[in-house]
């Protein structure tokens, strides 16, 4: 029985392609529009594990998921990083000078403003995914629309690529994590990176005490994100993400932690993809 995994967006996409460098090409994808609709299908058990973006290297963190991942008590069992290159497609026989329209996702529109300022009479329209607009593109044979995307969706829906790596900066890579319902997957020696979310006092200094704490314990910090609490005005929880290199370094962290700052919980401990 194959792995039902669950994606952001539809095949084609750049979850798509996490997909296969992670998992490879045997799996069930379960397609989402949402990131909403993706943490439902695995706690309504439609998906065995997901796949979500969390952190952009120009545009910075994901915020609601972090949430969602800590309100539906979901688990951060891996990670993988993909260098995002943003491709403009059309269909077949199309040229630039034929193109009216470009779809994409907001973001990847953002990202590729600088070459679509070459081209002033193409106008920018967002759209919801970046593959779903190329899959609109052959499906409905669109003339002088053209998409960006990864060049997997060129390769799915049978587009011409007409200009390759058009985004601004070259060098743009997503972090994505991959979640689910249960957080054991590894054991204790492979794994080198967990996350894992507190909220401090209002205390003059808490917060450093508690990453001093960390520093002690030889961990690592590679990730901290603050986040507001929506039922206590003014008070914060951080998501932190740290590195180590011994897994009894992260367990004696973890006591201290638990004691020293309220609603600490784990969120995932996995390996390091950085390494």
């Amino acid at each position: 029985m194959s792995l039902k995994l669950a994606i952001q967006g539809i095949k084609g996409s750049n979850h798509h392609q996490v997909a296969n460098d992670y998992f490879g090409n045997e799996v069930d994808l379960v397609e989402c529009l949402s990131f909403d609709i993706l943490v439902d299908k695995l706690l309504n058990k439609s998906a065995d594990k997901g796949i979500m973006a969390i952190e952009n290297s120009i545009a910075g963190s994901i915020i609601p998921n972090y949430a969602l991942i800590y309100h539906n008590n979901l688990h951060i069992i891996g990670e993988h990083y993909l260098n995002i290159h943003h491709n403009l497609m059309v269909l077949k026989g199309q040229k630039i000078e034929d193109i009216d329209e470009v779809r994409s996702h907001p973001m990847a529109l953002l990202q590729c403003k600088e070459f679509l300022r070459g081209y002033p009479h193409i106008k920018m329209v967002e759209d919801v995914d970046t593959a779903e607009t190329a899959k609109q593109i052959q499906e409905k044979q669109l003339k002088n629309i053209a998409a960006i995307a990864p060049k997997v969706a060129a390769d799915l829906y049978n587009l011409d690529i007409i200009a390759s790596d058009i985004q601004t900066i070259k060098n743009n890579s997503t972090r994505f994590i991959i979640v689910k319902t249960v957080n054991k997957e590894l054991p204790k020696e492979e794994i080198n990176k967990a996350s894992i979310r507190f909220i401090t006092d209002h205390k003059r200094g808490s917060l450093a005490t508690v990453l001093n704490v960390m520093s002690d314990c030889n961990l690592n910090l590679t990730k901290i994100q603050s986040l507001p609490i929506i039922e206590k005005p003014w008070k914060y929880a951080f998501f932190v993400d740290v590195t180590f290199e011994n897994y009894e370094n992260f367990a004696k962290a973890k006591s201290l932690l638990s004691i020293m700052s309220e609603d600490f919980k784990v969120l995932g401990e996995y390996k390091n993809a950085r390494i």
